[in-house]
């Protein structure tokens, strides 16, 4: 039972790193741009859940609205601040976007000091219920059903609507997009936003499993940017998968091999990089 409610731990926080990493997908799958502030989104939006969140539904509400509202604005002025360095390639990107990773840390830092910050979910969701011998948050529960959901929409999203349609072509060939009459330039903004906005939702509803502090930036852009590799930039499918691999990984690898754990990670990020670039040799 415990390997059980262990999994279950793992499927909660790979959900938790798809919501960030979708955005992340997007964002390097259509604007073709290294976003390494994106750890900072998901950062923003558990500060926002500290702040707003009152142990109501509705405080909770209103700090994912806020931090959605707030992270269509960072989207947007991250996407002014990275277009003119697109022609300079992914270095410039990426470096830009890391300057304005650790600006928006010390920023953090400043405001809310350099000690861990509580981020209690809602009265209603506070407590637990059995599993087996073992006790299990509702809020962890819940936020699998949310997120499951969030995964659904973004897959009828991308399949079902005109938007996807203009998204998926212009992640497969920008130009002949924009030679169609799909205004390239227009859903490059909106992937920005969205994805943006994705990153610090995920940090407002995530910030129970994992909190406000110095340092869970780093960690989530870490992780999220090995879901990306797994799945495929601009795969919402791919970003999945990838998402609930790690998860189990970084979870369920604990529990059963602790000493091996840290490293398990990595190498299956190697077996998939070995993989994908011998069936390109095969393909080429």
């Amino acid at each position: 039972m415990t390997v059980a409610v262990t999994a279950l731990d793992g499927l909660a926080f790979g959900l938790l790193l798809f919501t960030v990493a979708a955005g992340l997908s997007l964002i390097f799958g259509v604007m073709d741009v290294l976003n390494l502030a994106h750890g900072s989104l998901y950062l923003a939006g558990a500060y926002c859940a500290y702040l707003f969140s009152d142990g109501s539904l509705l405080g909770l509400g209103v700090a994912i609205v806020v931090g959605a509202l707030a992270g269509v604005a960072a989207g947007m002025v991250l996407a002014a601040a990275v277009r003119p360095l697109r022609r300079f390639g992914h270095l410039a990107q990426a470096l830009a976007t890391l300057g304005i990773a650790f600006g928006a840390a010390d920023v953090f830092t400043t405001i809310f000091g350099g000690a861990p910050l509580p981020a209690d979910p809602p009265e209603v969701l506070a407590g637990s219920v059995r599993l087996g011998v073992h006790g299990y948050p509702v809020y962890r529960l819940g936020f699998v059903v949310v997120a499951a959901g969030l995964a659904a929409g973004l897959h009828l999203l991308l399949t079902r609507t005109r938007a996807g349609v203009w998204l998926r072509a212009t992640v497969d060939d920008p130009a002949m997009a924009a030679a169609s009459g799909v205004p390239t330039g227009l859903v490059q903004s909106a992937a920005m936003a969205g994805g943006s906005a994705l990153a610090i939702a995920g940090g407002v509803l995530g910030a129970p499993l994992l909190g406000p502090a110095p340092g869970v930036d780093t960690t989530v852009l870490v992780l999220s940017l090995i879901v990306v590799v797994i799945g495929g930039a601009g795969s919402i499918g791919g970003t999945l998968v990838g998402a609930l691999l790690v998860g189990q990984v970084q979870t369920l690898g604990v529990l059963l091999a602790p000493t091996t754990a840290p490293f398990a990670l990595f190498a299956v990020l190697l077996l998939v990089l070995t993989l994908r670039s011998r069936r390109a040799v095969r393909t080429a």
